[in-house]
């Protein structure tokens, strides 16, 4: 198998360590008294739902509604796919909370609220606040992606404008309350998961605040009234850790990162590669994380230290772009770019770098392959690398060379894959 073939491969195996039909029907709850309401949120929530609903006990009520993203549904019969905008929110998803808002409002002790999220829920769980429009909390939401802020940040904002987000869906619910999720985010904490709907939110209006400052993010006039006089007057916060409303929920993270990147290992040990995790959690800008990676690649290569090759340098995480170019391109390719200017054509060091849910960004790769060749393949070409990585446009360097990875929805999520092989 040559090193392209192995890349691709493990990526694959990455993959399926988190496919939910795969994963979800261990974890399925028993049947309540009355009945199950499923709702849920994410890249993976059509196929989470279609896992349940292949599991759940025939003679047991089942209905639901979970949003996905457009292009990621599956058919379902008793529980309802609606897709909606990702990563920006819009009125499909509004629709489709407010919805599943009323339906939860309704259960009693009886019943059971079965969650299923992932990581894209944030936007597609879309209810804004009182006073809030969709149209604000859009644009709210665009310069929260481009101005390189993490996960995490980001979803503090948009917990603090969202009536169903940080904790407030499982405040709306009477009936007890089981979650599965599938992580997409370093640390795999459930409250940053689709920005934890049923998660206890330790985070703050003051917080908001002081984020939408760090970043000059531009909010409107009366929407930063809205924040400021919650934040003053402590009000209408969302729920914290120890809050009464949790006292019946389960959160139980069901997917990982780190799962997926230890599928990985053991498919490149079957193939007589050492394999090496970097980490599950690695941030920072992605361009300044592939310089660090590619002087370690470097230093495999040209001394066999600190292993032998041929060796597998795997990673996971989330690393960010901070966007002040015009161009197309993810955090994936956008590492990929770096770390082949900085390798600068070095011999048997090829790279593959995607985004476990099929979209690197908002264009329609998961991510691209890196080969030895890369810079003198783009060199007849006339495309200038340093140039292109300048304009935050590496998705055309790898689209005209053709080695951009393309798998379409992969109807899961958990981050990140990046490997490095030292050939």
């Amino acid at each position: 198998m040559n090193p392209r073939e192995l890349l691709l491969n493990s990526f694959q195996a990455a993959l399926a360590a988190a496919d939910p039909l795969q994963i979800v029907p261990a974890h399925l709850p028993s049947p309540p008294k009355g009945r199950t309401l499923v709702v849920g949120a994410g890249k993976a929530a059509a196929a989470m739902a279609q896992a349940v609903e292949m599991h759940w006990p025939l003679d047991a009520p089942l209905e639901g509604r979970v949003i996905t993203r457009y292009g990621h549904s599956v058919p379902t019969r008793k529980i309802e796919v609606v897709e909606a905008g990702h990563p920006l929110p819009d009125q499909h998803g509004e629709l489709a909370t407010r919805a599943i808002l009323e339906k939860v409002q309704a259960l009693t002790a009886d019943d059971l609220l079965l969650g299923l999220f992932s990581g894209g829920g944030s936007s597609l769980l879309s209810m804004p606040i009182a006073g809030v429009s969709m149209e604000e909390l859009k644009t709210i939401t665009h310069q929260l992606l481009l101005c390189g802020a993490s996960i995490q940040e980001i979803n503090t904002v948009r917990k603090h404008l969202s009536a169903v987000l940080g904790g407030r869906l499982a405040a709306a619910c009477h009936a007890p309350i089981h979650c599965l999720i599938i992580s997409d985010v370093t640390g795999d904490n459930p409250t940053h998961v689709a920005s934890g709907p049923c998660a206890p939110d330790p985070t703050t209006y003051a917080d908001t605040l002081a984020l939408i400052k760090q970043y000059a993010i531009n909010v409107a006039p009366s929407v930063m009234t809205i924040l400021q006089k919650r934040s003053e007057h402590d009000e209408d916060e969302t729920p914290k850790p120890g809050n009464a409303v949790f006292r019946n929920v389960k959160n139980r993270v069901i997917a990982t990162a780190h799962q997926s990147l230890a599928a990985a290992t053991q498919f490149f040990r079957a193939h007589h590669i050492t394999p090496l995790i970097l980490g599950d959690t690695v941030t920072g800008e992605a361009r300044e994380v592939a310089k660090v990676y590619a002087a370690l690649a470097r230093e495999i290569r040209y001394y066999n230290a600190p292993f032998k090759s041929p060796v597998a340098l795997i990673s996971g995480g989330e690393t960010t772009v901070t966007v002040k170019g015009r161009g197309r391109g993810g955090r994936n390719t956008e590492f990929l770019l770096s770390l082949a200017i900085a390798l600068n054509g070095l011999e048997d060091i090829y790279a593959l770098a995607c985004d476990t849910d099929g979209i690197d960004g908002t264009e329609q790769n998961a991510g691209a392959i890196l080969t030895p060749d890369s810079l003198a393949r783009a060199q007849p070409l006339s495309l200038d690398p340093t140039a292109l990585l300048n304009d935050n446009d590496a998705y055309a360097f790898f689209e005209r060379l053709d080695d951009l990875i393309i798998t379409g929805p992969t109807r899961t999520n958990v981050n990140d894959y990046r490997v490095i092989l030292v050939w």
